[in-house]
C-alpha cells in the first residue's frame, strides 16, 4: 500500500472557500463547540441559570421602561412576550458575534501550532450559542403558557427563520473574527457595535413605528426581518413580513459568502500575525 501525501497550499478563486472542510473536520468542530459550552459557565454559582436569567431580566426591564412607562405598542400582545420574542433572535446574533468575534485570538496557541481549517473556530463558537437559544426558547414556551398565548401554524416557519439568523450570525462573525486578528481595535468595538445595533433593530419596539417612506431603508438591517419573523411565528403578531424577510435573505447570502471568501483569503497569515 502506497503512502498518501497531502500537500497543504493556498488555493485561489472561489475554490478557496473549501466549505467542505467544515464537514471533514466535524469532530474538531464538535469538540470546540462542546468545550465552549462547558467553559462558559464553569465555576459560576448559578451556572446554566444565567442562560434563563439574562434574557428574562432584560425583558422585564424593557417591559417596565418601554411597555409601562413609554407605553410602546406591541401589536395586541403582552409586551413582555413581545419583547422576549424579539430578544430570542437578537441574543443568538449578539452572542454569536461577541464570542466568535474574539474566538481566533483566544485560540492563538492552537492556530499557531496545528493545521486545520481556521473557519472551524468562529463557526463552532457561533454554534455553541445555540444551546443558550434553545434554553431561552423553552422559557419562552413557559411564559406563553402563563399568558395563555398558544402557537399557531405559523410556528412551522420558525426553523427557516432560525436558519436565516444563523446565516447572518456566522457571516458577520467571519468578518469580525478575521479583522480582529489584524486589528485588535475590534475587540473593543464589538460591544459598542452590538449596543448600537440593538436599538437599530425592532427588539423593544415595533417596526410598524417606522414611517412608511423609510421602511425600505430600515429593512436593510438584516435583523429587522428576522425579528418580525420570530414574532409572527411564535406569537402570530402582525402579517407575514415577506418583504423584510426577503431583504434579510438577500443581505444574508452576500454577507456569508463575502465573509467566508475574505476569511479564507487572509487566514494563511493568521499564524504569523496572531
Amino acid at each position: 500500500m502506497g503512502i498518501r501525501h497531502v500537500r497543504i497550499a493556498p488555493s485561489r478563486g472561489w475554490s478557496a472557500l473549501r466549505l467542505h472542510e467544515l464537514w471533514e473536520y466535524r469532530d474538531l468542530f464538535l469538540i470546540l463547540a462542546s468545550r465552549d459550552v462547558k467553559l462558559r459557565y464553569r465555576q459560576t454559582a448559578l451556572g446554566v441559570l444565567w442562560v434563563i436569567l439574562q434574557p428574562l431580566l432584560a425583558s422585564l426591564i424593557f417591559a417596565v421602561i418601554f411597555g409601562r412607562l413609554a407605553n410602546l405598542p406591541s401589536e395586541g400582545k403582552p409586551y413582555l412576550l413581545y419583547v422576549y420574542a424579539g430578544l430570542l433572535p437578537w441574543n443568538l446574533f449578539a452572542g454569536s458575534l461577541q464570542r466568535a468575534g474574539n474566538s481566533l485570538v483566544h485560540e492563538a496557541r492552537l492556530i499557531s501550532k496545528v493545521y486545520f481549517p481556521r473557519m472551524v473556530v468562529p463557526v463552532a463558537s457561533s454554534a455553541a450559542v445555540l444551546v443558550d437559544f434553545l434554553v431561552a426558547l423553552a422559557v419562552m414556551a413557559g411564559i406563553m403558557g402563563v399568558y395563555r398565548v398558544f402557537p399557531t401554524w405559523h410556528l412551522l416557519g420558525l426553523p427557516a427563520i432560525l436558519l436565516l439568523v444563523l446565516l447572518i450570525s456566522v457571516g458577520a462573525s467571519l468578518w469580525l473574527s478575521a479583522l480582529n486578528v489584524y486589528y485588535r481595535d475590534f475587540m473593543y468595538a464589538i460591544p459598542f457595535i452590538i449596543q448600537v445595533w440593538l436599538f437599530a433593530s425592532p427588539v423593544v419596539y415595533s417596526a410598524g413605528m417606522i414611517p412608511e417612506e423609510w421602511r425600505w431603508f430600515y429593512s436593510l438591517n438584516p435583523l429587522a426581518g428576522v425579528i418580525d419573523g420570530f414574532r409572527w411565528a411564535l406569537l402570530g403578531a402582525g402579517e407575514f413580513p415577506a418583504l423584510s424577510l426577503g431583504i434579510s435573505f438577500l443581505g444574508a447570502v452576500p454577507l456569508f459568502v463575502g465573509g467566508a471568501y475574505v476569511f479564507r483569503r487572509v487566514e494563511r497569515r493568521f499564524a504569523d500575525v496572531i
